[in-house]
């Protein structure tokens, strides 16, 4: 049994398989949320792809194509021979990359919600509750 360390304590990855919703896409999700989230920060490093590949008993492509992506969009550097990181920069998106991404979890987000027996009203009002509430002073 391996050690646990203090950024395995933090941030661990886990899938939904039953979710419709692509393995690399919900790895990539969940490093964009826990970097959004800053259970992953700059310099943190993620698991290997043989390892995270192992402990989720997916395919290692799998885990290549998500670590790729986030690479390429600037979240991930990979060191050869020391492994994949949490870049030290704010990766940079485009306003056309932003409304995908969206868009992507909106529709993904209402046939979760629709196949689970809810309205898309249930879900805008529900979401609505989550708004801020304006503050009182006292």
């Amino acid at each position: 049994m391996g050690k646990t360390t203090e950024r395995d304590a933090r941030f661990q990855f886990a899938l939904d398989l039953h979710s419709g919703v692509p393995v690399y896409r919900q790895l990539i999700d969940q490093v964009r949320s826990g970097a959004a989230a800053g259970s992953l920060t700059a310099g943190d490093q993620l698991p290997t792809v043989r390892q995270l590949a192992v402990d989720l008993t997916i395919n290692p492509n799998t885990v290549m194509r998500a670590y790729r992506e986030l690479e390429l969009g600037g979240l991930l550097e990979t060191h050869q021979g020391t492994g994949t990181f949490i870049a030290n920069k704010k990766p940079e998106k485009n306003s056309a990359e932003r409304e995908r991404q969206l868009g992507q979890m909106a529709g993904e987000f209402a046939a979760r919600a629709g196949a689970a027996g809810f309205t898309l009203e249930d879900l805008i009002d529900r979401l609505r509750e989550l708004l801020p509430r304006p503050t009182q002073r006292r």
